[in-house]
């Protein structure tokens, strides 16, 4: 079968959410944090980038380590984490990566030669004095910076965190920081100094009245795209889950609300807005938008292992309709496929884009996340955080429990099985969409280990979503499934 890209994108030991894709040449990289399996923090890990040649989307390269967070003279015994990142090419044919070193409210610049680095330590946003910029007492928080070089050679950069309670002070350096909103500001061309006084230019929840921004005020997760003549403000809502934009003819202000791109658990587009209504399990969401050949995309990412600690990127096409909208999508297992999965073959469980538990999804937290969701089916994997094997699958499900899919091409489908683990007897029911008849009943025994379960199944010419759902005693973990033209192809 040929080599097809599914979310996550990357293999799934990896654990790179926040992404920012851009393309260089010919290969489409990617730049973002780097979460640790199963970590207690955000972004534990060093950064690190990958890239795929813009002609193939599934061909993905690990670039290595770009970057360690000892190399910043602030944290040099490598005690704070380096949040999400933006990376943009100067005007002197340089790279530069902009990151924040957790809550201290500082904003780092690195710079390369090459788009994948080795990258090296360059300095700090400063003022004209040279003195670190927001550095005393009530001034803003400075927080997830996203850059740009306009077409003029001059350079914004946009940074900003609103939560609706401000952030203890002990977190940010014994200072206490301001939360007001998203703000741009204007560098000058060495791409680290403050040129102009910033301005605040998206509204936080509670002051946003008459904006248009209400019910999707400004969070976080600052990225900013510039298409034809129309600047495009990608962000995080105060919903958390969504990744929103705001449009503007100009760089400095009249941003204006324009909608949801992606839900990372299909709020809003399923019709519903509740946590527990979602089809996946939200939690924080961070990315922007790339054009490879002609076709646009969206990068975010979910949140695996009952917390948000432990987050993956993930893409999905967009369209950019001709009055410059972006009409949100759906969640998807075929990713920067761009179109169906083949109908045939056998497929991870970890690729489902829809989760959920018999009587919903939810929100993920900081902790207690196995307390919380203890009944609730989850991605994980076996073993440590490690750069190789990848062995992720869901675990947890109980009765009622659903993984959904989407979508495949199928031809003709005549038998499908399921690679599971059991501690009960029960049933997987397959369906096409969620609540429908089921096309096949696949009957599941106790199981000490892995094994292939099967149904026949008559299927043809169509594209479906596949939805697994488990009705049964004890829980199951979800390894693989296998879709047959022929019957008993699995041993």
């Amino acid at each position: 079968m040929k080599r097809q890209a599914k979310n996550p994108y990357l293999p799934s030991y990896e654990y790179v959410p926040d992404g920012e894709p851009y393309v260089f040449g010919d290969r489409l990289y990617v730049y973002g944090s780097h979460d640790k399996f199963n970590g207690k923090l955000f972004c534990l890990n060093d950064y690190v980038c990958w890239s795929a040649p813009v002609d193939d989307l599934s061909n993905w390269r690990c670039e290595g380590v770009i970057y360690k967070k000892n190399q910043d003279p602030m944290n040099r015994l490598g005690f704070y984490q380096m949040y999400a990142p933006d990376m943009v090419e100067g005007s002197d044919g340089r790279y530069y990566l902009y990151y924040t070193l957790a809550f201290q409210s500082v904003i780092a610049i690195a710079v390369s030669d090459t788009p994948a680095g080795h990258y090296q330590f360059y300095g700090y946003l400063s003022d004209a004095s040279g003195k670190l910029f927001w550095n005393n007492h009530k001034d803003p928080l400075l927080f997830d910076p996203g850059v740009l070089v306009d077409d003029d050679g001059r350079v914004y950069l946009y940074s900003g965190f609103a939560p609706k309670n401000d952030v203890p002070f002990f977190l940010t350096g014994w200072k206490k920081r301001s939360t007001k909103g998203g703000y741009v500001i204007e560098l000058e061309s060495d791409m680290k100094t403050v040129k102009t006084e910033p301005v605040c230019i998206f509204p936080k929840v509670g002051e946003a009245e008459g904006t248009g921004f209400e019910g999707h005020e400004f969070f976080e997760a600052s990225s900013i795209r510039k298409i034809a003549d129309t600047y495009y403000f990608i962000y995080s809502s105060i919903n958390g889950h969504e990744l929103c934009y705001a449009t503007s003819q100009r760089p400095t202000g009249g941003f204006t609300y324009r909608g949801t791109i992606i839900s990372n658990g299909d709020l809003f587009i399923n019709g519903c807005s509740k946590d527990r209504q979602a089809y996946n399990y939200i939690g924080n969401n961070h990315g922007s938008i790339v054009c490879v050949k002609n076709q646009w995309y969206v990068f975010y990412h979910r949140q695996t292992n009952r917390h948000h600690y432990s987050r993956q990127g993930l893409a999905e096409p967009i369209d950019i309709q001709a009055d410059g909208t972006i009409p949100q999508v759906g969640m998807s297992s075929s990713g920067l496929t761009n179109g169906p999965l083949v109908g045939k073959g056998e497929y991870q469980a970890a690729i489902a884009c829809h989760l959920m538990a018999k009587h919903g999804a939810g929100r993920y937290g900081t902790y207690f996340g196995a307390l919380t969701f203890r009944t609730h089916p989850y991605f994980t994997q076996t073993g440590k955080d490690r750069e190789n094997h990848p062995t992720q699958y869901i675990a947890n499900m109980r009765d009622g429990a659903v993984a959904g899919f989407k979508s495949f091409l199928i031809e003709d489908l005549q038998e499908i099985a399921v690679q599971v683990q059991s501690t009960g007897v029960g049933v997987m029911y397959v369906s096409t969409a969620l609540s429908s008849e089921p096309i096949a009943e696949i009957s599941v025994n106790k199981s000490n280990r892995y094994s292939y379960f099967r149904s026949s199944v008559d299927l043809k010419n169509k594209e479906v979503a596949l939805y697994f759902c488990y009705k049964g005693s004890g829980k199951v973990n979800f390894k693989s499934f296998v879709l047959n033209e022929h019957a008993h192809e699995v041993q």
